[in-house]
């Protein structure tokens, strides 16, 4: 089935999908740290190999002459680690990466004639972020007509021990942040307040949690899902509160010197997320519908721990553009596999 690549192996969530993969893969953990990579081929096992380049760009030139059957790509902030290494990637290779960055995803998926062109298969959002949101609108949707508007509350739970938050997450938070808020309004993707909105949640475990908008790719694959011509999504993890109206602006202009941009997206990876017990065992997300002249329905997708769900997401869309499962273009995991894909990685609908 050829090589599966994971650039950007190192990190927490590149060593969870590696050992997902391993031993029934042949794999390649890539990225800037020798030493470390060698560690994680040795607890990997098997056949895996390392590749070392300091620079996405230099990854992808070795991507290029290796002609890989999957590169997967964990480095962010991924509106700019996309482009080269999908450019990379030959005919039939397959590209999935793990991002939620409105524009990052929104840049790959208008691409799709040309990754279809190109023969490359393109899998962009392959976790939770994206697709715990998308597999709940196509569950909602699916055999209706596309509702007026939708509003879709995500709440993650992170467990495990205290780790960095890593450059993949704090680029995509960092360049949310830059890019502001945004929603769908009359179909068109139109500027919104971050922050607003903001909703007490209690799911039906009993657990609470805030949710507020915030810029993210599930934006447009819900949109997609469900054609609804009003979109909102809001998660546990956005900033609320009246002084984030007032804050939100004065971060922009001041991440806009690229600099300070790059000091703050160091500063928050190196932030550790984790180690504290969690107010639920259990990842969620809420949807609602509003049809046309019809009442609001409402449904659950209940996950496990949120990164685990995110890697298990991975690794299978990995392994299944990897067995010739997938069809030339970009796309969002759930718009390829459908609501099967959420649920092998064990998420159910309530």
């Amino acid at each position: 089935m050829g090589e599966i690549w994971i650039v950007g192996a190192t990190g927490r969530s590149g060593r969870m999908i590696a050992a997902n993969l391993a031993g029934r893969h042949d794999l390649v953990l890539a990225g800037r740290d020798a030493t470390r990579l060698h560690e994680l081929a040795g607890r990997v096992g098997g056949t895996a190999r390392t590749v070392v380049g300091a620079t996405p760009e230099a990854l992808a030139g070795e991507i290029g002459r290796a002609r890989p059957a999957v590169v997967i790509n964990l480095i962010g902030p991924f509106t700019r680690t996309a482009a080269p290494i999908v450019r990379a990637c030959p005919p039939g290779t397959g590209y999935v990466d793990i991002s939620n960055e409105l524009f990052g995803i929104k840049a790959l998926l208008d691409r799709h004639d040309e990754a279809a062109a190109a023969g490359r298969t393109v899998v962009t959002g392959a976790g939770f972020g994206v697709l715990g949101s998308e597999a709940l609108a196509l569950h909602l949707c699916a055999g209706r007509p596309a509702p007026e508007r939708v509003r879709f509350d995500r709440v993650a739970m992170i467990a495990g021990e205290a780790e960095p938050m890593g450059e993949a997450l704090a680029g995509s938070i960092v360049d949310g942040i830059l890019g502001g808020g945004w929603a769908y309004r009359g179909g068109r993707l139109v500027p919104a307040p971050v922050g607003a909105a903001a909703e007490r949640q209690t799911m039906p475990d009993g657990s609470t949690a805030t949710t507020s908008s915030f810029p993210s790719g599930d934006l447009i694959a819900v949109q997609r899902a469900t054609g609804a011509a009003e979109v909102l999504i809001a998660a546990a993890e956005a900033p609320s509160g009246p002084l984030v109206r007032v804050a939100v602006p004065v971060a922009r202009s001041v991440l806009r010197v690229p600099a300070i941009r790059r000091w703050a997206t160091a500063r928050m990876a190196a932030m550790t997320i984790g180690g504290k017990p969690p107010a639920s065992e259990y990842t969620w997300v809420r949807g609602r519908v509003k049809e046309r002249g019809g009442p609001v329905r409402e449904g659950w997708l209940r996950a496990g721990e949120a990164m685990a769900f995110t890697c298990t997401v991975t690794a299978l869309t990995a392994a299944r553009l990897a067995r010739g499962e997938g069809k030339p273009g970009a796309y969002t995991p759930g718009a390829l596999f459908g609501t099967e894909l959420a649920e092998e990685a064990g998420a159910t609908f309530h």
